[in-house]
């Protein structure tokens, strides 16, 4: 029961303030990602999704870049061959004008293109 009590505290962090009430903030954007990979592991419709890093990092006296600017945090394929791209913001992001133009592509191409914020972001774009 360890792990199902783990997923609930990513879903929904609580911190205590002066010891006695509660706020609410939003997870981690590294968490809800975290969420979101292990939800598509198990879904029917998604035949394979894989985390995309992208960004740059210093090797040496060159710079690596991986990935491209706007591409998904999360590429995949769903089970009819449909292209997948989720992006995953925490509550309160927006997508960059690069993430909004990847995604708008991939709609356009009859591709599913989401922003997830939560697993029920996820459950709702899926379920066409």
């Amino acid at each position: 029961m360890r792990s199902s009590r783990r997923s609930n505290d990513k879903n929904r962090a609580i911190i205590a303030h002066s010891g006695h009430s509660k706020a609410t903030v939003s997870p981690a954007e590294r968490d809800i990602l975290k969420a979101v990979l292990a939800y598509l592991a198990v879904h029917p419709k998604v035949a394979w999704a894989a985390r995309m890093n992208t960004g740059a990092i210093p090797v040496g006296n060159r710079l690596f870049r991986a990935g491209f600017v706007g591409c998904s945090d999360i590429i995949g394929q769903m089970r009819d061959g449909r292209f997948l791209a989720i992006e995953v913001k925490r509550e309160g992001k927006r997508l960059s004008d690069a993430q909004y133009t990847f995604l708008s592509r991939v709609t356009a191409n009859d591709g599913v293109a989401l922003v997830a914020r939560s697993i029920s972001d996820c459950e709702i774009g899926l379920q066409e």
